[in-house]
């Protein structure tokens, strides 16, 4: 389980969260959502223990992406992974190569990140948070940027990992994403949880919040996640 509760965040002399509270437990998939500057990049960062008089937490058990993660260092595919096993500090081998397995990149090992696509290059940093073997993920919009099968590829991931028994929170701009993917969906607008809902009965705050159409089909989301 990880959580806050009644957290109002101030940064530069400016409010950024409310008395936000949440929190998820194990196998669950939570998608924070809501337009820029909404507080949902902050929100996850508190999450983390990134912000001042926030808790503090293991970074053996809470895995961190930070949104637009990617190495410009020269670094291999598997080096990559690897420094996801700082926080135990040691290199073991055989979590690394379980990452890269489970992130579909085995393949890719040897290449250079800054050398392979964009899809590519994310999945090697969601492979640094799988080799820490962790509870918890919280990804900062791991699809930005991504063409639709590439996120989708990645979203089933992260359903499959939740399906089994880990805690992920992620940050989506795509509501499409969240509405098919997610267990709940938490919507921020101005620095205030609007809705915590499944997402079948999300889509009115969703509406109101995006200017979508109430009518929004969410049958997708009852598709297969796999």
């Amino acid at each position: 389980m990880i959580g806050l509760s009644d957290l109002t965040v101030v940064l530069g002399g400016h409010t950024v969260l409310y008395d936000v509270s949440l929190a998820a437990g194990p196998g669950e998939l939570v998608a924070l959502c809501g337009p820029n500057g909404a507080g949902k990049s902050t929100l996850l960062r508190a999450l983390a223990g990134l912000l001042p008089d926030t808790p503090t937490r293991d970074p053996r058990r809470v895995a961190w992406l930070e949104q637009g993660a990617r190495s410009t260092w020269g670094l291999t595919v598997e080096q990559v992974a690897t420094l996801g096993r700082i926080p135990h500090r040691d290199r073991a081998a055989a979590p690394v190569t379980r990452a890269l397995q489970v992130c579909g990149i085995d393949m890719l090992r040897s290449a250079r990140v800054d050398r392979i696509s964009g899809g590519e290059a994310r999945r090697a940093m969601l492979a640094r948070a799988f080799a820490t073997e962790p509870d918890v993920f919280l990804l900062d919009e791991p699809t930005a940027d991504l063409d639709p099968a590439a996120s989708h590829a990645i979203m089933r991931l992260l359903r499959t990992t939740a399906d089994i028994g880990r805690t992920v929170i992620v940050v989506l701009h795509a509501i499409e994403l969240a509405l098919r993917y997610a267990h709940r969906i938490v919507v921020l607008r101005n620095g205030r949880v609007v809705a915590d809902l499944p997402p079948d009965q999300v889509l009115p705050a969703a509406a109101a919040v995006f200017g979508l159409p109430i009518g929004i089909d969410p049958s997708p989301r009852l598709l297969p996640p796999c």
